[in-house]
C-alpha cells in the first residue's frame, strides 16, 4: 500500500490547517462539470456528519461545524429527532440556514418498516434535505424507490462494515438497486469499506454512476478490529481516494464523520479536516 511518510502528513496537515478557516468553493458548470480549479478553490464539497457531534447540541454542533471552516451539514436525530413536527423541523432548518450552512441531508436513518419510510421522506421534505444517508430493509426498497420519484430526494445506502447483516460492503447495495430510480445510490463509508478489506478507491471508481455521497474518515486496520483515527494516521490511502473522486467528477459531499473521542471530537476533526484540505491543496498545485 502507498503511504504518505510522516514528513508529507505533517507538511500537508499544516496546509491544510492554517486555511481551514478560509472559504472554499468550487464551481459547476452546465452538466455537473467543474471549471478548471482555481488558486484557493476546493475541487470537492466538504461537510459535516453531526454524527461527529453527537454529544453536544445543536447550537454547539454549528458553531463547531462553522469553526472548521465547513458550510454543508447532515444532521443525525440527536440534532434533529425524526419524530418532530413539521414546525419543528422548519424553524430548525431554519437555524441552520442562519447559521451560514447548508442543510444537504440527514443520516445515517434506519428505514425497518413502512411507516418509517415515510417517516423519513416527510422529515427530509419539511426541512428540504437533498438526500437520505439511509439503511432500508431488503423488502423495502420498491417503496423507497416510488417515494423517491415522489419527492425527488436522492437515498444514499450507507455499508456498515464486516458484520452489518444489511449492507456490510458497497457493492452489496450497488447490487441490490441496480435496477431502481438513478437517485438511489450510495453512501460511501470509506472506513467501513477498509475494515471489509476493501480498497475505497476501487469502489468508487466501481460503483461511480450511484456515488452520492461520502462518509469520509480513517481506520487504524483493515480488518473488522479497525477503529477510527484522525485522517492520515490510518491505513487509508487517503490522497489516492481524493485523487480519484476528483477524476470521476465527483460532485456530492465529502462528509467528515470522526466517531472517535465523542466526549471532545473536536481536535481530532480538526486535523483530519486540515489533512485533507492539505492533500486538496497540494493535489490543485
Amino acid at each position: 500500500m502507498e503511504k504518505s511518510s510522516r514528513r508529507e502528513f505533517v507538511r500537508l496537515t499544516g496546509m491544510g490547517l492554517a486555511a481551514a478557516s478560509l472559504p472554499h468553493r468550487k464551481e459547476i458548470v452546465p452538466g455537473g462539470r467543474r471549471e478548471e480549479a482555481k488558486e484557493g478553490e476546493e475541487q470537492l464539497q466538504l461537510g459535516m456528519a453531526s454524527y461527529t457531534f453527537r454529544k453536544f447540541g445543536l447550537e454547539d454542533t454549528l458553531a463547531m461545524t462553522k469553526r472548521l471552516g465547513l458550510e454543508r451539514i447532515s444532521f443525525k436525530s440527536f440534532h434533529l429527532p425524526l419524530n418532530s413536527t413539521g414546525e419543528e423541523i422548519k424553524l430548525t432548518a431554519a437555524r441552520v440556514r442562519d447559521a451560514g450552512l447548508e442543510l444537504y441531508g440527514c443520516g445515517v436513518v434506519y428505514m425497518r418498516n413502512q411507516g418509517e419510510v415515510h417517516q423519513a421522506f416527510d422529515y427530509a421534505a419539511a426541512a428540504g434535505m437533498k438526500v437520505i444517508i439511509g439503511v432500508p430493509n431488503h423488502a423495502l426498497l420498491d417503496l423507497v424507490n416510488s417515494k423517491v420519484r415522489e419527492f425527488d430526494i436522492q437515498v444514499a445506502i450507507h455499508n456498515h462494515g464486516p458484520g452489518d447483516p444489511l449492507y456490510p460492503t458497497p457493492e452489496s447495495a450497488y447490487r441490490r438497486i441496480t435496477d431502481l430510480d438513478p437517485r438511489v445510490g450510495l453512501c460511501l463509508d470509506v472506513g467501513h469499506a477498509k475494515r471489509s478489506g476493501i480498497d475505497p478507491s476501487v469502489s468508487a471508481e466501481n460503483f461511480r454512476d450511484r456515488l452520492l455521497d461520502v462518509h469520509i474518515k480513517d481506520v487504524s486496520a483493515a480488518s473488522r478490529a479497525g477503529g477510527t483515527v484522525e485522517i492520515g494516521r490510518g491505513v487509508i490511502d487517503i490522497p489516492k481516494f481524493l485523487r480519484t473522486l476528483i477524476r470521476l467528477d465527483y460532485t456530492g459531499t465529502v462528509a467528515f464523520e470522526f466517531e472517535k473521542d465523542a466526549d471532545d471530537p473536536l481536535p481530532g476533526v480538526a486535523e483530519s479536516v486540515g489533512y485533507v484540505r492539505g492533500v486538496l491543496s497540494a493535489i490543485g498545485g
